[in-house]
């Protein structure tokens, strides 16, 4: 995690201090909706879902990553809000109004309950790894009736931003997950079934994942 950090504020540092445009971070948050999107099924490329002609996923992904950052001064004191309020957005005209940002049962919000709880308490933990863990929180135990990954996923994006990693929101996390696939399908069930061996597995993996990310910026490909 120590690598991939410095790997990242390098970035940030050489190239992001000169050129932190809006459309830059704009183009981060596209990118990466659209990862989030194949990861969860859809078939769409960049170019559809650009122009928005991309499949309801993609909708789905981009109306979340539009509205995602404005959320930044909720998280700091109502992380639960914050999840419910992923899920509405994403999931909207696709569940029925009465289960958006709702957990499906108890056990799914005792859950989430704990994952904000712990969101809120004070933690030596590095950033890295307090938002690789809420993201594969939100995968494993799938606490919403749809759409969970991409809450997931938009989730991890908001901590890095919100605990200093990637202010400007530039690194695109998702990508890094999409262009590690295999890994990133194999380690989050290692999360969820391979006790702590698991858990140490998907940090490990989270760290390689990270960099990718930080590969698929706009900052450095250009676009």
């Amino acid at each position: 995690m120590t690598a991939a950090r410095d790997g990242i504020d390098a970035l940030l540092r050489d190239r992001g201090l000169r050129r932190t445009a809006p459309e830059l971070t704009a183009e981060s948050l596209l990118v990466g909706a659209h990862a989030s999107a194949v990861l969860e099924g859809s078939t769409s490329s960049l170019d559809e879902a650009r122009s928005g002609r991309g499949d309801a996923t993609a909708s789905a992904a981009i109306a979340l990553s539009i509205e995602l950052l404005p959320l930044l001064p909720v998280l700091a004191h109502s992380p639960l809000r914050v999840l419910a309020r992923l899920h509405t957005l994403a999931a909207k005209g696709e569940v029925p109004h009465d289960r958006l940002g709702r957990p499906t049962d108890r056990a799914a919000a005792e859950r989430l309950s704990g994952l904000a709880a712990l969101l809120l308490r004070p933690t030596a933990a590095p950033a890295l790894v307090v938002a690789a863990v809420a993201h594969a929180e939100l995968c494993t135990v799938a606490p919403f009736a749809s759409h969970n990954g991409i809450v997931a996923r938009a989730a991890e994006r908001l901590l890095l931003v919100a605990r200093g990693v990637d202010p400007t929101s530039l690194i695109v996390p998702e990508a890094g997950h999409l262009a590690l696939r295999p890994a990133y399908e194999s380690n989050l069930r290692g999360y969820a079934e391979g006790g702590r061996a698991g858990v140490h597995a998907w940090l490990l993996y989270a760290a390689e994942a990270y960099t990718a990310g930080a590969q698929a910026s706009p900052l450095r490909t250009g676009r």
